[in-house]
């Protein structure tokens, strides 16, 4: 059945009608859709558009539907040329006449907009969910490495000492931002367009706001026009679907490295890693190296967006159709990714005794020896770091460490040194005594774990 036959003489093409087709991608908003035809059909009887009765029957039938199909009984009709087509079709077939009325004062324009909508504000709930659950185990991983000392890089070279529970404690700040992100697109998102017609709303007395709030939606639209054309919160749903699957990239390009020999940082556990057909020794880390690479294809499904909507002229044009692809690709891409890390995160064992080797070596520590001459003699800043790196220079000329470094050598380039510089440079000092808030000290990352727990308890 096509909503549209009226106006054509002639079938349409049936491969003009395979391409014109959107049941293989919107199939998947089937409840979001009845759910909108009967909170609509509802307000139709309330408002005297059609009589209670029919208004009845067609809410109490589309019930049917739903059950069946969420059931298996019924199948989708993948010939069909939409969901909304077939749910209609399927309806007027059942009840008749009645079924007919259903799509009183209501485009597909708006019936669509409202199915997106609807559909994204739920898989939002599903993505804020699993966001928290990879916070919550991040965290636990944190307090549970809150000493575990390692060396942070910066130009990918060892630069200063922390802890690993810190350096998880960034991720998690990383995906707090991300929760905000959906919680904000959410908001737009969060405004009903039904009622809106094709672009030019309806003679018919409508009762938006009874919609609305049948639906669940906190607000209406306010034009017509944009409430039809309006896809904005589909590329912002993308933006913030793409933000985590940078930062999940992030984090899965560390983990890639710090499972190799060169670091040995981690193991993962055999049931998130993969071996060599050719190579019997090889532990590979794929479903690592799959999320980082699955990043790129969430970026592309929204620059699919932005690009489609960037030369649209008001309102609805059939570019539009290719939102929902690029949009649950982006979702269920996340979806799909933040599975597996969870509990790949959860197993993975942290080799401690080896962070703490690298970060003894590297000089890690020089910036600490530059800052005791300050705080404890009193010498400026930028006289103690060209003393300090004097010393480092010494140190690689004599394959020592500062660590190692005599004394005497140290009095021999600055006379003001003494014994306490030897506790000053120490890892365990080196961290502890980074108390600052943000700081990598022990106790800060505790704090910063409660912190962090406390704000996932709360959120929605």
């Amino acid at each position: 059945m096509k909503l549209w036959k009226g106006r054509f003489a002639k079938e349409v093409d049936p491969k003009t009608n395979d391409f014109n087709s959107s049941i293989s991608v919107d199939s998947r908003m089937f409840a979001e859709d009845i759910k909108g035809s009967i909170a609509h059909a509802t307000m139709l009887a309330a408002s005297g558009i059609i009589e209670k009765s029919e208004g009845d029957k067609i809410c109490a039938e589309l019930e049917k539907i739903s059950e069946e199909i969420e059931s298996g009984k019924l199948i989708i009709d993948p010939n069909a040329e939409d969901i909304h087509t077939f749910v209609e079709g399927e309806l007027t077939e059942r009840i008749g006449d009645a079924g007919k009325r259903l799509h009183t004062a209501r485009s597909r324009n708006d019936q669509v907009a409202l199915d997106v909508r609807m559909t994204l504000k739920k898989e939002c709930q599903v993505m804020k969910g699993q966001l928290k659950d990879l916070i919550q185990v991040l965290c636990n991983k944190a307090e549970a490495y809150s000493n575990a000392v390692m060396p942070g890089y910066t130009h990918m070279q060892r630069a200063q000492p922390i802890t690993f529970g810190h350096h998880l404690l960034a991720y998690c700040e990383m995906l707090l931002r991300d929760f905000e992100r959906f919680e904000d697109a959410e908001k737009r998102m969060d405004v009903m367009p039904l009622g809106s017609g094709a672009l030019a709303g309806t003679t018919y007395p409508l009762n938006r706001e009874m919609t609305a709030e049948l639906l669940g939606f906190a607000a209406v639209s306010q034009n017509s026009l944009d409430g039809v054309s309006d896809r904005d919160f589909c590329v912002e749903i993308a933006f913030a679907v793409s933000m985590t699957m940078v930062h999940l990239s992030r984090f899965c390009e560390e983990l890639i490295l710090w499972c190799s020999w060169e670091f040995k940082f981690i193991e993962l556990d055999d049931a998130f890693s993969t071996g060599s057909s050719i190579m019997p020794q090889k532990k590979n880390p794929d479903i690592a190296e799959l999320i980082r690479g699955k990043s790129g294809r969430v970026f592309g499904d929204l620059t699919a967006l932005l690009t489609m909507m960037k030369g649209l002229p008001l309102a609805y044009n059939k570019d539009m159709q290719e939102d929902k692809e690029a949009v649950f690709d982006a979702v269920d891409t996340l979806k799909l990714c933040v599975t597996p890390l969870i509990p790949m995160i959860e197993t993975m064992t942290v080799l401690t005794e080896n962070m703490r080797n690298a970060a003894a070596k590297g000089f890690i520590n020089a910036t600490d020896c530059a800052d005791y001459l300050v705080a404890e003699k009193g010498l400026p800043f930028r006289d103690a770091y060209k003393i300090t790196g004097e010393l480092v220079a010494l140190c690689i000329a004599e394959n020592l460490t500062l660590e190692t470094l005599p004394l005497a050598s140290y009095q021999a380039v600055c006379s003001a040194f003494d014994e306490g510089i030897y506790h000053a440079i120490s890892l365990d000092t080196c961290v502890n005594e980074r108390k600052v808030l943000g700081g990598p000290a022990p106790e800060n990352v505790k704090n910063q774990v409660k912190r962090v727990m406390t704000i996932i308890e709360e959120l929605k």
